[in-house]
């Protein structure tokens, strides 16, 4: 990976554009029974005009926070200095945070740091500290994180909005109980909350046991927090440039201005991908081919499922829509799931990202000339392997009358991952216009949460208990179902 220097340079910019190649979705490549027509295009402009007059008004009303999140100033500055701090005092910083929270910190740091990095030394990690994110609440695995760690080396990060996320608090709770038996009262001094500016139980605990903050923006969810505190805390303690994330950001906001579906790469994709939908692909499959990107599918698999996977319209009618998001990663999963892509069921779009420039080569010396299957490897290099079998996989793709679509990172840096993600945030943003929902809450998630926190015995959900109680008692009449 090169480390770009020249964000500010507007030529460099442009060479460093991601692009978006749909030709694959078209029925002139895949065939008319397949793909999408330029007239069906054509016929969603009116509709892409009117879904960027609203989303333009949310942002100008700032009901939509995350088109405001590359232009932030004081918040980075604050970031920039208290990365410093962790960078001389700790040797660990924890992230303790669930879906948007952890995903987004993973896939900067999978996309942005070397590989492995917890296993450079502290010199090769630039004097940064290693990262932790502890993203689920299994006890093994949690437990598992804590036993590696000197507490009086570590810094923990407490993401949650609100303060009330069960699996995030709980955590909290077993780490401030660490600390606190293990540092006395020093141990505020190794908790950094990330939270609502204002309000929140997790703001009032800040406040009270004095704990550093960052704050999240009341009109920034968690799935489109990645370029709020929840995802540059972490990316600047840990060395990446947030400056040249943001700059990348920022520009592909640019570029998404414009209300001509044909010319904004988010309005198109998320078009493509509707029409693909309608068409009788409802799976939608993101398939990089890049292990420093695997971890962006991974959180696009959050931003796409929960954003539109609704059951309710805006004008609240009973409409059960979404794409399924499916996460793959090129040449890996070849191994494991091209053939069902291939020849299985006509109903999955595949998004191939492909990078031009890794910064590296990894040349294959010649060996076996006398053995054919293996000889001809000779004189090339893996990268020129994975291009290659890319571009075989596209082009198979295409023979089989499988919808595909290619984005290009001329190369992986902070500049086009910040341009990839806000491409694909502004994308779903667009997409809940297009589904006729709102991409920005998730009833479907707080309707589990709500039996899970009766079962735990939180005040004022007495009948979610009851509810789980009558549950539990019809199923044990039905254990003959059980084997």
């Amino acid at each position: 990976m090169k480390k770009a220097v020249n964000w500010k340079d507007s030529k460099w910019k442009t060479r460093m554009r991601i692009t978006l190649d749909y030709k694959n979705m078209m029925a002139d490549s895949v065939g008319k029974n397949y793909g999408i027509t330029l007239s069906e295009m054509e016929k969603m402009s009116a509709t892409a005009k009117r879904i960027d007059k609203d989303l333009k008004q949310g942002w100008r009303e700032r009901r939509i926070g995350f088109f405001d999140l590359p232009f932030q100033g004081e918040n980075v500055d604050k970031i920039k200095s208290f990365s410093r701090k962790v960078k001389s005092g700790y040797d660990s910083f924890v992230v303790l945070g669930i879906g948007g929270s952890a995903l987004g910190p993973i896939a900067l740091q999978t996309a942005l740091n070397p590989p492995h990095y917890n296993l450079l030394t502290k010199k090769e990690r630039n004097g940064s500290p290693k990262l932790f994110v502890a993203d689920n609440i299994d006890p093994t695995g949690f437990e598992g994180i804590l036993r590696v760690l000197d507490p009086e080396k570590t810094m923990f990060n407490v993401i949650s909005k609100s303060g009330g996320t069960a699996e995030t608090m709980s955590q909290f709770i077993i780490v401030r109980d660490l600390l606190k038996k293990r540092l006395g009262k020093s141990y505020k001094n190794h908790i950094v909350a990330t939270t609502d500016p204002e309000k929140g139980i997790l703001r009032k605990i800040a406040t009270d046991e004095g704990f550093e903050t960052f704050p999240i923006p009341a009109n920034v969810g968690g799935r489109f927090s990645i370029f709020s505190s929840v995802g540059l805390l972490p990316a600047a303690v840990v060395g990446i440039d947030i400056e040249e994330l943001l700059a990348g950001a920022a520009y592909m906001n640019e570029l998404c201005m414009t209300s001509d579906l044909f010319q904004n790469p988010a309005y198109l994709n998320a078009t493509l991908q509707y029409l693909a939908n309608r068409k009788g692909k409802p799976m939608s499959v993101m398939m990089p081919y890049a292990d420093s990107l695997k971890d962006i599918a991974d959180w696009y698999r959050q931003l796409w499922a929960e954003s539109l996977g609704k059951k309710v319209s805006l004008d609240g009618k009973t409409v059960h829509v979404g794409p399924t998001p499916i996460k793959a990663l090129g040449a890996t999963d070849q191994h494991s799931q091209l053939q069902l892509y291939m020849e299985g069921p006509l109903d999955k779009v595949i998004t191939l990202i492909r990078v031009k420039d890794f910064g590296a080569e990894a040349k294959i010396p010649k060996a076996y000339k006398e053995i054919g299957e293996l000889g001809y490897l000779g004189g090339h290099s893996l990268k020129g392997l994975l291009q290659a079998e890319m571009l075989a996989t596209e082009m198979a793709l295409t023979h089989n009358q499988r919808m595909n679509c290619t984005i290009t990172l001329p190369e992986v840096n902070a500049f086009t991952i910040g341009q990839l993600l806000q491409m694909l945030m502004i994308q779903t943003a667009f997409a809940g216009g297009l589904y006729n929902i709102d991409p920005f809450d998730q009833p479907g998630v707080e309707h589990g949460k709500q039996y899970a926190y009766g079962m735990m015995g939180r005040k004022g959900y007495e009948k979610k208990r009851a509810e789980v109680d009558e549950y539990l008692k019809q199923a044990e009449g039905l254990k003959g179902y059980a084997v």
